[in-house]
């Protein structure tokens, strides 16, 4: 019984972390603009600091817009981030 408990327990825990991960806003959307912004500068990861800039401030096109998801078919798949690829797969091929 004990064992079945533990198996449960990790169950939900699993599942709570893929409830709340799915709930953070993708990097380069408004929200995660907005969010980043709003963060302490010193606190920026060297990812994040990219990104912004990439993203918040040149203004390449949000991760998993159709227009995204038309320049990201032309680049090839030793390219991409691992990021970018799991951003394609979700937004541009399941629809």
């Amino acid at each position: 019984m004990n064992l079945v408990r533990k198996l449960a327990t990790i169950a939900f825990l699993f599942s709570l972390l893929v409830i709340l991960s799915a709930c953070e806003p993708g990097v380069g959307s408004d929200e995660w603009c907005g969010a980043l912004k709003e963060k302490p500068k010193s606190d920026w990861t060297a990812s994040e600091a990219g990104d912004y800039t990439k993203y918040c401030v040149l203004g390449v096109a949000e991760p998993g817009s159709d227009e995204w998801c038309e320049k990201m078919k032309g680049k090839s798949d030793d390219d991409m981030t691992v990021e970018e690829a799991k951003t394609y797969a979700k937004h541009c091929l399941i629809k």
